[in-house]
C-alpha cells in the first residue's frame, strides 16, 4: 500500500479497461496482420503513449479542468469518431477488394505513421480521459503525495505497454497471419463493422 492506495485493484481496473476489445486493440491487431510486426509495435507504442498522457493528465488534475470545458470534449469526440469512421472505410474497401495481402499495402505506410495513428486514436477517444479521471478520483485519495501518483502512473504505463505490445506480437505471429490470409476479407469486414460501430457510439455519446 502507498498512501492507503490499493495498487493491485487499480491495476486490475486498468487491465480490464485497456485489455478488453476496443478500437485500440482492434487497430493493433489489424496493423499486425496487414502491415507486419514493426508497424504493429509502433502502433502499440503510440497507443501506450496516449494512455500515459491521459493517465498523467488525470492524476495531476488536468482531467478535471478539461471536464469543466465541454467544448474540448465535443471537439475530441468529433475528431475521434471521424478517425474511426476513416478506419472503417479503409477496412470496408479492403474487404471488398479481391487479392491477397502481398499485392496490397497496409493502412500505414511507415512505422512513424503507425505510431502517429495509435497516438491519435487514443488521444481523440474522450472515454479514455473519463476512465482515467474516474480511476484517480475513486481509487486515489485526494491527499495522495506526488510520489504516490508517479508510482501509480508508472505502474499503469508499464502494464499498458506490456499489454498493447503483447497484442502486437501475438497478432503478427506466423499462425495469426496465416489465419488472416485465409480469411482476410472476413477479418476486414469485421474490422469495418467494429470501427464503424465505435465511431457511431462516440459520435452519438453524451459525455457527463
Amino acid at each position: 500500500m502507498i498512501d492507503d492506495v490499493n495498487l493491485p485493484l487499480i491495476l486490475l481496473a486498468a487491465l480490464l479497461a485497456t485489455g478488453s476489445p476496443g478500437p485500440a486493440t482492434l487497430n493493433i491487431a489489424g496493423t499486425a496482420m496487414t502491415s507486419g510486426r514493426r508497424h504493429a509495435l509502433a502502433m502499440a507504442s503510440g497507443v501506450s503513449t496516449g494512455s500515459l498522457m491521459w493517465s498523467t493528465a488525470a492524476a495531476f488534475g488536468l482531467g478535471a479542468v478539461m471536464l469543466a470545458n465541454a467544448w474540448v470534449f465535443e471537439l475530441m469526440r468529433y475528431f475521434g469518431a471521424g478517425y474511426l469512421i476513416f478506419l472503417a472505410a479503409k477496412s470496408a474497401r479492403s474487404a471488398l477488394t479481391p487479392g491477397d495481402l502481398a499485392t496490397r499495402a497496409g493502412i500505414y505506410s511507415s512505422a512513424r505513421r503507425a505510431y502517429a495513428g495509435g497516438l491519435a486514436l487514443h488521444l481523440t477517444n474522450p472515454k479514455a480521459i473519463l476512465f482515467f479521471g474516474s480511476l484517480y478520483a475513486v481509487g486515489v485519495p485526494a491527499q495522495a503525495s506526488p510520489l504516490t501518483l508517479l508510482t501509480i502512473i508508472a505502474a499503469i504505463a508499464v502494464q499498458s505497454t506490456l499489454l498493447f505490445h503483447g497484442y502486437a506480437l501475438l497478432f503478427s505471429s506466423a499462425p495469426a497471419v496465416r489465419v488472416y490470409l485465409r480469411l482476410r476479407r472476413w477479418f476486414e469486414g469485421v474490422f469495418a463493422l467494429a470501427f464503424g460501430y465505435a465511431g457511431f457510439r462516440i459520435l452519438t455519446a453524451r459525455l457527463q
